[in-house]
């Protein structure tokens, strides 16, 4: 069988399962496959899923193949969008090739350039590498978190993570967002940054959300 058709199905069943749903129905549904039955056999007998009393799931082999696909997927929207800057409508096609074809070091070494990055463009989580457990301590990510930065550099805001859903909107009433060119004043006691002509002090734990790319 087309390799594409079983990774496809391999996700399909990784995005239920993040959404809790095992139903072997719902799985029938999501796909998009032109013979499902067939599908299905072939999962079954590559014993990539297991079904049981309507339900289907991921087995031990199965699971870490989907694992890998979601990663070089969002991983991808990652780079198209933060660091290539191509419109959200261009990427979803482009991350389904790429997520077919990224060997592992090639992904690690996306994931490194990005800053590790713990979600895709659209806030789903993207499963951590070995290169994400490495990297405190042995690689430098070219995205570096605010409080982390050089005093006196230049960079563009790459992405914020909020721990509050509201300090999205505090932020971008006063222009800090995703693509703001910012240089960074002083870390402490608060963290200043100029945005343009205007000076902004944002609390050091806010900074810690705010993911910067450094201007060289």
């Amino acid at each position: 069988m087309d390799r594409e058709r079983i990774d496809e199905a391999l996700e399909v069943l990784w995005l239920l399962d993040e959404e809790g749903h095992y139903e072997l129905e719902r799985f029938r549904l999501s796909s998009d496959d032109p013979d499902v039955d067939e599908l299905l056999t072939a999962l079954l007998e590559d014993d990539l899923v297991r079904t049981e009393e309507k339900m289907i799931r991921l087995t031990e082999k199965g699971r870490p193949l989907a694992r890998g696909l979601i990663r070089r997927h969002r991983l991808a929207e990652r780079l198209f969008m933060d660091v290539f800057e191509m419109k959200d409508e261009l990427v979803e096609a482009d991350a389904c090739r790429m997520e077919h074809i990224l060997s592992e070091e090639l992904t690690d070494s996306v994931c490194t350039f990005l800053g590790h990055p713990p979600t895709c463009p659209h806030g789903k989580p993207i499963p951590k590498g070995e290169c994400c457990k490495k990297y405190r301590l042995e690689v430098t990510p070219v995205v570096t978190r605010l409080s982390d930065f050089e005093v006196g550099s230049e960079g563009r805001i790459v992405f914020i993570i909020p721990k509050e859903t509201a300090r999205i909107g505090r932020l971008s009433s006063v222009g800090v967002v995703p693509g703001s060119t910012i240089r960074l004043l002083q870390k402490m006691p608060s963290c200043v940054i100029q945005i343009d002509e205007t000076t902004i002090a944002l609390d050091p734990d806010i900074a810690k959300e705010i993911l910067v790319k450094k201007i060289v």
